[in-house]
């Protein structure tokens, strides 16, 4: 021993995370559909080799899956803060598919961005309106169909 004294260990006291890489990869097949994953991970893959796996398995393998709230209030959360980010359009398009997925219904949907816009701002419940629309099937959120 040079006399060096050992530095303190942090964070013992705290209670270890769950990540459950299979665990996280069985709830995304239950949340996403294959066409949705498709789109998403294998380009993400290519870019930043790993990333798609870190962020399965700490958030659908960690996050998710811990107590209290269910994947249905999990979802109306996502929606909410992807609405209030505000350009993630395509994140927010296969949340909206997800929460079909869910069994959240298309008026449930429409509603939350709707509830949003006094606190998001009109712009930013308009973007996330047109991306229900797109998410949903039913036109792009201007009255016309797509």
């Amino acid at each position: 021993m040079t006399g060096r004294q050992q530095p303190e260990r942090l964070g013992d006291e705290l209670a270890p995370a769950r990540l459950d890489r299979t665990a996280g990869q069985e709830l995304l097949a239950v949340m996403q559909d294959r066409a949705t994953y498709d789109a998403t991970v294998p380009g993400l893959e290519a870019l930043a080799p790993g990333f798609a796996d870190w962020m399965i398995t700490s958030l659908f393998g960690g996050t998710y899956q811990r107590g209290v709230l269910s994947l249905r209030e999990r979802q109306i959360a996502t929606l909410a803060a992807l609405a209030a980010l505000g350009s993630v359009e395509p994140q927010l398009v296969g949340h909206v598919r997800t929460a079909l997925r869910l069994g959240l219904s298309r008026e449930e949907v429409v509603e939350v961005f709707v509830h949003l816009a006094p606190y998001v701002g009109t712009p930013r419940a308009l973007a996330a309106l047109r991306s229900a629309a797109t998410g949903t099937g039913t036109g792009n959120g201007t009255g016309e169909a797509s």
